[in-house]
């Protein structure tokens, strides 16, 4: 399987209500560009205009772009995602619980706490979790962590 990039400035959807809702959005953008198309003499300049649309049109393809990459981890199809460096670990570890098909509820209970810590380690990308925590959270999920540290000499 090809390796998993989440772009960058792109927020990621971590669970199936935010899944729902970036739908909601995307088909309200859908339609106010189908709008704003089908409705062009209203009084605004044709730069202006263009300018609407190509906003519209700009922030639905982001939100299609994460709503595939939900939908790509969810179907458990992707088995290797991308890990360039230890600030990537939170996100890799999100992703890896959605492709495990775990809901966070799914993942607390595997780890014996509660839905709401999960929530809370992934709402704040797993800063106020123990290196034990996250170790038990790699183990569980299954990943397996195949990067090497380069080490560089400081003076």
């Amino acid at each position: 399987m090809e390796k998993d990039r989440f772009p960058p400035g792109l927020h990621m959807i971590k669970n199936e209500k935010q899944y729902r809702i970036s739908k909601t959005h995307a088909e309200r953008f859908r339609q106010a560009i189908a709008e704003v198309t089908a409705n062009p003499d209203r009084g605004i300049p044709a730069k202006l205009r263009k300018a609407e649309i190509d906003a519209l049109e700009s922030q639905l393809e982001d939100l299609e772009t994460e709503l595939k990459q939900y939908e790509s981890l969810r179907s458990g199809k992707q088995r290797t995602l991308a890990l360039d460096s230890i600030e990537d670990l939170p996100k890799t570890l999100i992703q890896a619980r959605i492709a495990a098909g775990l809901s966070q509820e799914g993942l607390a209970h595997k780890l014996g706490v509660k839905t709401q810590q999960i929530q809370r380690y992934e709402a704040t990308d797993y800063r106020s979790a123990s290196l034990e925590r996250i170790n038990e959270v790699v183990r569980v999920l299954g990943v397996k962590l195949r990067r090497r540290a380069e080490l560089r000499l400081v003076s």
